[in-house]
């Protein structure tokens, strides 16, 4: 562990940020100039202005030499700048500030990180435009370059460079702080994983064209005699291929790449002049056969990546089909941009470059279209859960009356109770269950065995009267 202040860790942080990147640039390119000079036996007379010229050309500033502008810059320096500026961004946003453990740095020092990143390599723009403002008076052939447009893509290089490394460690959580959808970050990686997918198979379609098209390139070096030509050839062919990847991507896509007045594209191509550069021989020759219409394919397979990433966290059809708008959306504005910066003005051969017109809609329409049926087939879409049916409420019944309770079976009923006799009172005449006869005599009322009959008693009764 460093026993170093925590301001003064800081602040080689932000130096190391501010002039870095630039700084290593500066190195290389000083390198090769002197080496290109010591080679052809020159002086040094101007060194300094074509140093400054060519780290402004990293830049995809325009360089004016003899009154022919070289506008199309390559872009390989150019990427390997904002790598440089977002690799060191990204750790000084990480190593600064006191939640840096956490994963999260303070907005405080991500201003400053920020600001750092774009002040230092400004700076730079204003001295190297005053190298080469006095260079120009030694050289009258070096013309010095417009104020606004070095510092406009100084400023545009940088930038770029700060947003990715900045936003790679705190991307996340500012998008979540801001409120906005949760699928926006994966429609980030879907859009880079689409750029990456068409960027590989048209470096793959271009070097499989110059494998086929090897005697055209054996041609293109046969312009110089020297090793040492030869092997400049091959370095600024190297800076060359990204330009000629959008190139075929323009033409994968359905679009269409120029060099001046040649035109390329997969149903048509229009011969012309171009440079005597070896890359440029993966460039198709008329007439024109079937196998290019299959690089049609290129595009749909790019579109099926984005769609597989789409595709990873299932979400609900409507937030599936904004998340791959948006990823078709961002992929296409940064081919777009890094078509434009690799395209420009080419002394007499004219402008080089795609068409940007149908170029960015080009890869809009195949992204969206491919990652959609993509996302449908992979299982992108989220069900919504069925919605469990309400059960009816019966109606409450009319309270009824209580009945007596009945007793139970097992309960013996009670027995009645019996009315005791009431005791016979003095002036209560006695109760008479018999009625009385008038016959007073006792032996009238007994019955004989042999009077079985009444008519044999009432003849006895009779016979006793008379």
């Amino acid at each position: 562990m460093e026993n170093r202040p925590v301001g003064s860790r800081q602040a080689r942080e932000l130096l190391r940020v501010a002039f870095g990147p630039s700084v290593v640039a500066l190195v290389v390119i000083a390198a090769v100039v002197l080496l290109q000079l010591l080679i052809a036996n020159s002086d040094m007379t101007g060194a300094s202005g074509a140093i400054a010229s060519m780290w402004l050309g990293v830049h995809q500033v325009p360089v004016s030499i003899g009154g022919r502008e070289l506008g199309v810059m390559p872009l390989l320096p150019m990427l390997a700048m904002v790598w440089g500026a977002a690799r060191t961004t990204a750790a000084a946003t990480s190593a600064s500030g006191a939640a840096a453990s956490a994963g999260n740095a303070s907005w405080f020092v991500i201003r400053w990180v920020v600001a750092s990143a774009l002040g230092g390599p400004l700076l730079m723009t204003a001295i190297a435009l005053a190298v080469i403002h006095d260079a120009s008076s030694v050289l009258t052939e070096l013309q010095t370059p417009h104020a606004l447009r070095a510092f406009g893509g100084v400023l545009a290089v940088h930038a770029a460079g700060a947003l990715l490394g900045v936003g790679s460690r705190v991307g996340r959580q500012t998008l979540t702080a801001l409120g906005l959808p949760n699928w926006l970050p994966d429609a980030f990686r879907a859009a880079v994983a689409g750029v990456l997918a068409l960027v590989g198979l048209s470096g793959v379609v271009m070097v499989c064209s110059m494998v086929v098209h090897w005697s055209t390139m054996h041609d293109l070096y046969a312009i110089t005699d020297s090793a040492f030509g030869q092997f400049s050839l091959t370095l600024l062919s190297v800076l060359y291929v990204p330009n000629v990847v959008m190139g075929t991507a323009a033409v994968a896509v359905g679009s269409s790449a120029h060099v001046g007045l040649a035109t390329f594209s997969s149903f048509t191509v229009f011969g012309g002049d171009i440079p005597a550069l070896p890359v440029l021989a993966a460039l198709p020759s008329p007439p024109l056969g079937p196998v290019w219409v299959a690089l049609l394919i290129v595009a749909a397979a790019s579109g099926v990546a984005v769609g597989q990433q789409c595709a990873l966290r299932p979400v609900p059809v409507l937030s599936a089909l904004a998340k791959v708008t948006v990823a078709a959306a961002v992929a296409a504005a940064a081919m777009a941009l890094l078509a434009y910066a690799g395209s420009g003005r080419l002394g007499n051969f004219g402008d080089v470059g795609v068409d940007q017109v149908t170029f960015g809609p080009a890869i809009f329409l195949w992204f969206v279209g491919i990652g959609a049926l993509t996302v449908a087939m992979s299982g992108g879409i989220a069900r919504r859960p069925k919605r469990a049916k309400p059960v009816p409420v019966p109606e409450p019944e009319p309270a009824l009356e209580p009945e007596p309770d009945e007793p139970a079976a097992d309960e013996a009923e009670p027995q009645a109770e019996v009315d005791e006799p009431a005791p016979l009172d003095e002036e209560t005449p006695p109760r008479q269950d018999a009625p009385v006869l008038d016959d007073e005599d006792p032996e009238a009322h007994f019955v004989a065995d042999d009077d079985a009959t009444p008519g044999a008693t009432r003849g006895k009764r009779d016979e006793a009267a008379d």
